[in-house]
């Protein structure tokens, strides 16, 4: 599981380098026939995966203990401006939580966890594991919006 791990991280760091290259205006835009942009969808995979590891394995009770989770959560969209300081905890958070994660997952913590099938592949998750594997396809798929947005900024 390291190599899921360095990968989900790898991959994060190429979304905070996107991130890094655009203006708080251009972060926060949604282009005309579109409903979010580029920072929502960073914020997502960010919630996203605390989420399912947390609360899928009954660590947390509900996803409210999520930091940010009810403005990034799935079926969600951006309703108000993301400030630098949002924009910068919210990439701490992408690459620190993961770190956290990978340290509870070393430590057996997420033994058991509630099936959970995904809207974006259709998949039943049976496993942490099989949630981690997932979270490196979810985090592309953002980061594919992500960067096609970026042209409409």
């Amino acid at each position: 599981m390291n190599e899921v791990f360095d990968f989900i991280i790898n991959s994060r760091k190429a979304f905070i380098r996107l991130i890094d290259g655009l203006t708080i205006e251009e972060l926060n835009k949604i282009p005309d026939g579109y409903n979010n942009n580029i920072i929502w969808n960073f914020g997502h995979i960010v919630v996203s995966t605390q989420t399912l590891c947390y609360v899928r394995t009954g660590i947390l009770a509900d996803a409210t203990a999520v930091k940010f989770n009810d403005f990034y959560k799935k079926d969600t969209k951006p309703t108000y401006t993301v400030s630098e300081a949002e924009v910068a905890e919210l990439k701490a958070t992408a690459l620190a939580s993961i770190e956290k994660i990978k340290e509870a997952y070393k430590a057996g913590i997420f033994a058991n966890i509630t099936p959970y099938t995904t809207a974006t592949y259709g998949v039943q998750l049976n496993s942490i594991e099989e949630v981690l594997i997932t979270t490196v396809g979810h985090d592309n798929v953002h980061y594919g919006y992500a960067n096609a947005l970026k042209k409409y900024v």
